[in-house]
């Protein structure tokens, strides 16, 4: 990337850069001249990580996203996916991008719109980050001040919901106000399983499992 020369690098490993005295600009050219869809840009007043995501993180974000988009096309939940859209705010000096992120509240705030700008936009309703590899940047404050109200955290074991407070930081919680019928308890199980059987059966026995009215999953 030409908007990389004459850069220092801090810190590097495989798939993994960490450049220090950046400015908002040189962030912006960075993003903008990058050609590979994978790559994350973490951007926090002056720092820029660039990560590749690991295939199993790509592939365990991939399957989080698809379990959302079943669940919803079968309960008739109106949303608006928007991947990993780079998020940012000039005034704060941050950016990101999610694994995956979706609409849902606010889906019609944003229905037909081919552009969506956060001065004037709200931010996604659901923020899904797959945190297999380590990072140097904290990523959750820079939801926070994005205005994120809930992010989901998977770890390749643990799904954790975190939901943004009045003193603008997130809490851990036992549900999610996106989908408060969820039992997140059936997402990890679903999850673990992930290995035992080909994509589309495992999504098909999620389906089903959707589908399911809820007195006959309880008893």
């Amino acid at each position: 990337m030409a908007a990389l020369e004459n850069q220092t690098v801090e810190n590097q490993t495989a798939g993994h850069v960490v450049l220090q005295n950046i400015a908002w600009s040189t962030y912006e050219a960075i993003v903008a001249e990058n050609r590979n869809p994978g790559t994350r840009f973490t951007y926090d007043r002056g720092t820029l990580e660039i990560m590749s995501p690991s295939k199993e993180q790509q592939r365990c974000k991939k399957l989080i996203g698809r379990m959302i988009e079943t669940m919803t096309e079968e309960l008739g939940i109106p949303i608006r996916s928007a991947g990993s859209t780079t998020w940012t705010s000039e005034a704060r000096q941050q950016g990101l991008e999610p694994d995956e992120c979706y609409y849902v509240a606010n889906e019609s705030r944003v229905r037909g719109r081919d552009e969506i700008d956060l001065a004037v936009d709200p931010p996604p309703d659901l923020a899904i980050e797959v945190e297999i590899s380590s990072r140097l940047i904290d990523k959750m404050p820079i939801y926070a001040r994005l205005g994120v109200p809930e992010v989901w955290r998977y770890d390749g074991r643990t799904l954790q919901v975190e939901q943004l407070q009045r003193d603008g930081t997130y809490a851990r919680q036992d549900h999610s106000s996106a989908f408060p019928f969820l039992p997140l308890a059936e997402m990890t199980r679903f999850l673990d399983r992930r290995n035992a059987t080909d994509e589309t059966s495992w999504i098909r026995s999620f389906r089903q499992w959707v589908g399911t009215p809820r007195e006959s999953q309880d008893g």
